[in-house]
């Protein structure tokens, strides 16, 4: 059986390459993505089954990135998990608002991981 694919877009080394890290040590296949603004292709092409974005980034708007994911047919079913820092309302709420499956704080990601894969890829 082959193992699901999780997309990763992150900039900053921590808490991105831990949580690389630790979906492997669940099963993941995982890929990186360093530019938000490739997410929505990179999704398109290599049809992962959930999608994780660091909301904090220099180069491109993460939201901006979850609104493409949303708006294209082929990729607008997928489960997105964002994570920020704690104290990034605006940012976390902008997440919410793009489509975001879940948002959550960079803090409890790695710790509750589990749960919220799970939470994140139930079908309704």
């Amino acid at each position: 059986m082959s193992h699901p694919l999780a997309l990763v877009c992150y900039e900053k080394l921590l808490p991105g390459s831990q949580l690389l890290n630790r979906l492997q040590d669940l099963g993941y296949r995982v890929q990186a993505v360093a530019d938000a603004g490739t997410l929505a292709a990179c999704a398109e092409q290599e049809k992962p089954l959930l999608v994780l974005a660091d909301l904090e980034s220099t180069r491109a708007k993460v939201c901006d990135a979850i609104i493409a994911l949303r708006k294209n047919p082929a990729t607008q079913h997928l489960p997105i998990i964002a994570f920020a820092r704690e104290e990034e309302i605006s940012v976390q709420q902008a997440a919410r608002t793009a489509g975001a499956t879940l948002v959550v704080s960079e803090a409890g990601l790695l710790n509750q991981l589990r749960q919220l894969l799970d939470q994140a890829l139930q079908v309704e």
